[in-house]
């Protein structure tokens, strides 16, 4: 198979020609909508979800029938510093876990019909400390790119990606505060669940990496700098999903992240995803609000491996099903008057 870039100008000509969403769909849509057995917004954002995925998917009677999440696992030469409350080695025995179905999100994908794919990133070579260097070659940002590229299955009708990755809230609190700005303790996190001394060094080696890193370029750029491998998989599989007018559900605070630097490449890439959720992560709140981007759902949930987004499916799924299933006043012989 042709890899579809080879490097990061290659990745930005593909992200600056991604197709747009179908506005003659959506009209059609609302118009179906509008004449639904209901009153008018009786079902609130669920009519704004169902619109917005019926632009992407082209049709005014749109159906959730073939959603996949994606799991990327990578690790941080930034753990090193003691940024997290577990060792690095948990990166490996979680993805075990998914691969032999233990995890939550196996759990999660499996009620709600979801095909789920786990990717290991060079495990055994975690990247570099962006403390001391950018963390990421731009060989290997692409080749973690192109992982998550190609990981999109075709036929899917909704993405969800998350990760696997110890030292991965550090990372994306050091891409936050390098994309939007402000104070590194306020874009920092327990994450794990670091005590006092581990949040200050957490905070430190944030503030530090950005102190090197940021201004430096574009978000991707930023990913390269700051990232880690299995952001950089989670985005490029975000990008591709919208080269096929796949909507995306986007998980917490980590994918987010990932997220904003195509939104910092490109004004308006991440017009096809949705925040499924607003994770316990504090910083998470303020990436949605600069991103522009309303959670569908708010619950406490702090795990990652993209448990938010899953759980977000069954939303998604009474959101089209009540579109395209639901007979309108005509259909059912009932007055709308």
């Amino acid at each position: 198979m042709t890899a579809a870039f080879s490097d990061l100008a290659g990745f930005r000509n593909l992200l600056a020609t991604q197709p747009a969403r179908d506005t003659a769909a959506i009209a059609a849509a609302g118009a179906r909508n509008g004449q639904l057995t209901k009153p008018p917004a009786a079902l609130g954002r669920l009519e704004d979800l169902a619109i917005w995925y019926a632009g992407w998917r082209g049709t005014d009677r749109p159906t959730v029938a073939a959603p996949q999440v994606i799991v990327f696992a990578g690790n941080h030469g930034v753990a090193a510093q003691g940024v997290s409350a577990f060792p690095p080695e948990v990166t490996a025995q979680m993805v075990l876990n998914f691969e032999h179905g233990g995890a939550a999100i196996n759990q999660l994908a499996r009620t709600f019909g979801a095909k789920l794919d786990v990717h290991a990133l060079s495990l055994d070579r975690p990247t570099a400390d962006f403390t001391q260097g950018p963390a990421m070659r731009e060989d290997e940002l692409c080749e973690a790119l192109l992982t998550g590229w190609n990981a999109v299955d075709e036929t899917t009708d909704v993405l969800v990606t998350g990760e696997m990755g110890i030292g991965n809230t550090t990372s994306a609190a050091a891409l936050a505060t390098a994309l939007f700005g402000g104070d590194a303790g306020a874009w920092t996190g327990r994450g794990t669940g670091v005590d006092d001394e581990g949040l200050a060094t957490k905070t430190r080696v944030v503030a530090e990496g950005v102190a090197r890193h940021g201004g430096k370029g574009d978000g991707l750029e930023t990913l390269r700098r700051l990232g880690g491998r299995e952001l950089a998989g989670m985005v490029g599989a975000i990008a591709r999903a919208r080269s096929l007018r796949i909507p995306v559900l986007l998980d917490g605070f980590i994918c987010c992240a990932a997220a904003a630097c195509l939104e910092k490449t490109v004004a308006g890439a991440l017009d096809h995803c949705v925040a499924s959720h607003l994770s316990a992560e504090g910083a998470h709140g303020p990436m949605l609000e600069a991103l522009g981007k309303e959670p569908l759902l708010s619950l406490g949930l702090r795990l990652g491996e993209a448990s938010g987004a899953a759980l977000s499916l069954g939303v998604l799924k009474a959101a089209v099903a009540c579109l395209s299933g639901m007979a309108t006043f005509a259909e059912a012989g009932v007055s709308d008057s």
